[in-house]
């Protein structure tokens, strides 16, 4: 089965542009493909979301906006479950920045969200957060760094495989606007 598992990071507090995306392919346990890029979101940061990311607006002026982006995103998206940590954030941001650029692409995806799944198989942990997640597996983490925190995502996602679980178990469907 493949998985693209990703992870963005917002401007602000409407949560419907990225100032960061990253995304890992996982086919077979292995990485077999792999991006990340800040993005220019054309919209006004916050000051609560720039001291989480320590993105600016200077760091993303020349950055690339996501509708130019979509055609190197979109292959890596294709033919796969999408992965992330409490998946439905992230994937409503996509779905707002595809709908803000007017790209049309599929009506739904298949999901897993590894936050979801923590909560079927380590009931006993107090908190599900990724961060809470990296410490229990041991996993480095530089929280809220899209790319990072999509590296902490699948190396969870291949422990929960490592421990048994299968995957497909927990797919869902996300319908997008």
């Amino acid at each position: 089965m493949k998985y693209a598992v990703f992870d963005v990071e917002t401007p602000n507090a409407r949560n419907d542009r990225m100032s960061s995306i990253a995304i890992m392919v996982l086919e077979d346990g292995v990485i077999t493909g792999s991006f990340y890029t800040l993005v220019n979101p054309e919209t006004y940061f916050n000051s609560f979301n720039i001291s989480l990311t320590g993105i600016t607006p200077e760091a993303v002026e020349d950055a690339p906006r996501f509708c130019d982006l979509w055609p190197d995103i979109e292959p890596l998206f294709r033919d796969a479950v999408i992965v992330a940590h409490n998946a439905p954030f992230d994937l409503g941001v996509l779905s707002k920045c595809l709908n803000a650029y007017g790209i049309r692409w599929k009506s739904s995806v298949q999901y897993v969200c590894t936050c979801q799944m923590a909560r079927r198989i380590l009931p006993e942990l107090p908190s599900k957060r990724l961060n809470c997640l990296c410490d229990h597996f041991s996993i480095e983490l530089d929280h809220h760094n899209a790319k990072s925190d999509t590296e902490a995502c699948a190396e969870i996602l291949l422990r929960y495989i490592g421990m048994g679980e299968e995957p497909r178990k927990y797919v869902k469907e996300f319908i997008f606007i």
